[in-house]
């Protein structure tokens, strides 16, 4: 037995809540089936992608007689993709959901991800061993990969794989990618009439797996605590030293969500939201501009210090920077990245470039400093392509904008003081000890998971919702995946995929932010969250997300 802090010793003895429904043991759980689907877009065309799985009805639990034909269950889980907190309670929930039905059900736990399914690499999941993982953080109880389930090769070796442990269904818990590999699998199983049933489950901090029916992934409320908790930390220094601009890059890529809400937590001077940069078509310069406007008003009060907060993804919604992406991406295709790489130095290669872009795409590329200029010419994908995600934006961000305060210094209009610090939340948050919230909420997923699978749903997303309530109030129940998914471009072919949540830039928790943010920008408004509290008062350790409660109120 490993060594245990006692706030780990303490969380063993946690009770999740469940959803009221849920509470009245399974034998009363009854189905209310609710509207035919169809997906938020490309109908006809994922329609016929899915001609065994799509367009099935919505349902919801409630109390009643449970009318499910009894049969013995066996159910293999996986983790797949990065990390969220909360994960081991999904596991948690659906084993305890199993044994309360028939103690003769079995939980394999494919290991590493969805290789572990390929390989035949489990393990069977008992009492002793589930209960080492109730309420903590982490993925370790079977760990994660990132191996996509999309072949048909692949879901023929699932489908062996179940046979011979007599598997009747998979439960996938992931992110948008993850459940999409999930009712592709999901369509391959019904149509070769395999009789394994495959159930999802909503996964991400990023925030981008969401919609009318899937409030929020499970692992944001955490991850975003856990960041809000070190930036209002960073705040309380600033203001305290008063001599640092910190700027800070969190998680979210492809979306704005984290950020938002580290936003809304604690108050900074400055949040970048990609997707109005991405609106309002901003260039790096003019977005530049709008840190320096706080610098300057700032240090006209004689507050040299303050404290911006950047999307991971920020560039990638800078229109400019696009193409510029897209031009270095088609100037080293192919046999080019050899013969670039073979110059011997900087200033060779700084030739290369200034020779292969556009007038406008060099015009970007001059203003970037040196090591961000690098960095764009570094590792590439395994398509080749710009990773953009290694960009430094934190420390690009900062670089304009000590320019932009030299020249201004220069013009006479500003007198103050730039001095920056540089920081990335991205791991921190990953495997944080779960709030109490996402400790409910991914319990409730997995125990409502098994639900599905008793009454034999397959292509599901385990759906529980009005979260913004106490847990007696959420709602359980199921959507189809195939309501989620569109059809994108994807590594040159058109792929049936869940369409990732941005920002809504006339949703309620940007327009709380847009009416607070200048007053942030000039003054010192910082809100200091604190650590998570996992015992006291329910409005204390049962609070809910401040995005979430403003799009509920």
């Amino acid at each position: 037995m490993m060594n245990l802090s006692p706030l780990q010793t303490a969380r063993y003895q946690y009770t999740p809540k469940l959803p009221g429904m849920l509470r009245n043991g399974i034998s009363e759980i009854c189905v209310k089936v609710g509207e035919p689907t169809q997906s938020v877009a490309d109908q006809e065309k994922i329609k016929a992608l899915f001609p065994n799985t799509y367009g099935k009805n919505e349902i919801t639990f409630q109390k009643g007689t449970n009318t499910s034909a009894p049969k013995k269950h066996i159910v293999g889980v996986i983790l797949s993709g990065g990390q969220a907190p909360g994960g081991h309670n999904v596991v948690c929930g659906l084993y305890d959901a199993l044994k309360a039905t028939n103690p003769e059900n079995e939980l394999y736990g494919f290991k590493g991800g969805p290789s572990g399914l390929l390989e035949d690499n489990y393990r069977i999941m008992d009492d002793e061993y589930i209960d080492m993982f109730r309420n903590t953080g982490g993925f370790d109880i079977i760990g994660s990969g990132r191996t996509k389930l999309e072949t048909e090769e692949q879901f023929a070796i699932a489908a062996e794989v179940c046979k011979k442990h007599g598997i009747t269904a998979i439960v996938i818990i992931g992110g948008d990618d993850s459940n999409t590999n999930a009712a592709v699998l999901a369509e391959y199983m019904a149509a070769h009439n395999t009789g394994v049933q495959v159930i999802g489950c909503p996964k991400t901090i990023d925030g981008d797996l969401k919609n009318e029916d899937i409030e929020c992934s499970f692992g944001f409320d955490t991850a975003t605590k856990t960041y809000s908790e070190l930036i209002g930390n960073i705040e309380r220094d600033a203001n305290s030293a008063k001599k640092y601009w910190h700027f800070i890059k969190v998680m979210g890529r492809s979306a704005s969500h984290v950020a938002l809400e580290c936003a809304l937590e604690t108050q900074p001077n400055i949040c970048l939201i990609g997707e109005e940069v991405a609106a309002k078509k901003m260039s790096l310069s003019a977005v530049a501009d709008v840190i320096a406007d706080s610098v300057a008003a700032r240090a006209a009060k004689g507050m040299n210090f303050g404290v911006a907060i950047i999307p991971e993804g920020i560039v990638e919604f800078v229109p400019e920077f696009s193409m510029l992406i897209a031009e270095i991406n088609e100037l080293l295709a192919g046999e080019k990245t050899a013969a670039f790489n073979a110059l011997p130095s900087w200033e060779e290669k700084y030739a290369f470039i200034e020779k292969g872009l556009s007038k406008e795409a060099m015009a970007v590329f001059a203003i970037l400093p040196q090591g961000i200029q690098q960095q764009l010419f570094l590792e590439r994908d395994p398509h080749g392509n710009v990773q953009v995600s290694l960009i430094e934006s934190e420390k690009l961000f900062s670089a304009l904008v000590a320019d932009k305060m030299a020249a201004r210094k220069a013009a006479g209009t500003f007198n103050g003081k730039f001095s920056a610090q540089h920081h990335f939340f991205g791991y921190e948050g990953r495997c944080a000890f779960p709030s109490n919230f996402d400790a409910d909420y991914c319990y409730s997923l997995g125990y409502n998971a098994f639900m599905l699978i008793q009454y034999g749903y397959t292509g599901y997303l385990s759906k529980v919702s009005n979260l913004s309530k106490p847990a007696e109030e959420w709602v359980a129940g199921g959507m189809p995946i195939t309501k989620m998914m569109n059809m994108e471009r994807r590594n040159g072919q058109d792929k049936p995929v869940i369409r990732k949540a941005l920002v809504e830039l006339d949703g309620k928790p940007f327009t709380y932010f847009c009416e607070h943010r200048q007053q942030w920008a000039e003054e010192t408004c910082f809100t200091y969250p604190g650590a998570i509290q996992y015992y006291g008062p329910a409005e204390v350790c049962d609070l809910t997300t401040r995005t979430l409660a403003l799009e509920k109120a």
